[in-house]
């Protein structure tokens, strides 16, 4: 196998591009600059997902998923971000799109991934020890973090106080950091395709290489985060005039973010690598809570702003439904095409009462 001396220019050129459709937004706003900004997003997103996968091939596995899932949930929290500061009545949005995240990588990227390698592999294998603990992670952190609020009573609604906010985010920062000691550090090996090969990848790319990569990447990001506040207000006018609820802009937030790392998933479950997959699916729902519930809490607490975390009665349905069929599907290390159209269709029942509730 071969590697790249150098990274094509599309991949830098497209976050020059992007920074450069931020100015062209800003001094000329209207619905051309917004298409512009909205090709530029999806470029600058690929962009840094590319960049991430470079780095990630240099440093090996399991570190290379757990920089592919940290990239992909700083642009998810720099999109939370500015959408809640750049309008009103957002209170629900970190909920929204981290209950959309859970959703599409536990339903949406693990059913297509079964699916797809079950059709052509039959029968695929991964790490019992690894899965299994990256659900417990998820349990605690799902039920902790937005199932809890709901019940609690010292704040109107499904809000925490200031310093239930506090402890949500230490829990929440606390659980993600151990999970990924133990991931990268001391079992690591629990979340490697062969266990015996602890490189993860052949030949990987230069050093120079992967540090350009890295430098890019943040560039991406930088991009991301600046064309996400030119295109908010446009993705919450294009959700009110089909007068669909207030939730679906967190799917689409979130949609927009994982979908090339689902990509990277399904091309692994093709290769008759489902570990890495199961590693960027739920390394990804992982990182989606444990790095952006701490964020929004700060973001909350300095600036005044409301949140709500709390799921709703139906929500917390699918989430127990999606946890409880995760734990069997996972419990076995073996699965088939059964165990990818059952996710799936959680995943449709999902979508299905996100639109009519």
């Amino acid at each position: 196998m071969t590697v790249a001396k150098t990274n094509p220019h599309w991949t830098w050129i497209v976050p020059v591009a992007g920074l450069a459709a931020i100015g062209i937004a800003v001094a000329m706003p209207g619905p051309f600059a917004a298409s512009l900004a909205g090709v530029a997003l999806i470029g600058a997103v690929i962009s840094a997902v590319h960049h991430a996968e470079v780095v990630a091939h240099r440093v090996g596995e399991p570190f290379g998923t757990l920089v592919l899932a940290v990239a992909v949930t700083v642009i998810e929290v720099a999109l939370i971000v500015s959408v809640m500061l750049s309008s009103e009545g957002k209170e629900a949005l970190a909920r929204d799109t981290v209950f959309a995240a859970i959703m599409i990588c536990c339903n949406g990227i693990v059913g297509i991934c079964l699916l797809v390698g079950g059709m052509r592999h039959h029968e695929q294998g991964f790490q019992l020890q690894g899965a299994s603990a990256a659900l417990a992670v998820l349990c605690a952190l799902a039920v902790l973090s937005m199932v809890l609020p709901s019940y609690s009573i010292s704040s109107p609604g499904s809000g925490l106080t200031p310093a239930q906010l506090v402890f949500a985010g230490v829990v929440s920062l606390i659980l993600y950091l151990t999970f990924v000691f133990v991931q990268t550090i001391r079992h690591r090996d629990y979340f490697l395709a062969d266990p015996g090969d602890a490189d993860g990848h052949a030949n990987p790319p230069p050093n120079a290489v992967a540090m350009a990569s890295f430098c890019w990447l943040v560039v991406a990001l930088v991009a991301v985060v600046g064309l996400a506040k030119v295109l908010s207000p446009v993705v919450e006018q294009g959700v009110e005039a089909v007068g669909a609820p207030a939730a679906v802009v967190g799917i689409i937030i979130a949609t927009l973010v994982l979908m090339p790392e689902g990509t990277a998933a399904l091309r692994n479950a093709r290769a008759d690598h489902l570990q890495n997959s199961l590693n960027l699916a739920l390394g990804s729902a992982l990182a989606s809570i444990g790095l952006t519930i701490p964020t929004v809490a700060i973001v909350s607490i300095v600036m005044g702003h409301p949140l709500v975390l709390g799921l709703e009665p139906k929500e917390i349905v699918l989430l127990a439904l999606t946890l409880v069929v995760g734990v069997i599907t996972l419990g076995t290390g073996r699965t088939t095409v059964l165990q990818g159209v059952v996710h799936l269709a959680i995943f449709a029942a999902y979508l299905f009462f996100a639109v009519v509730p």
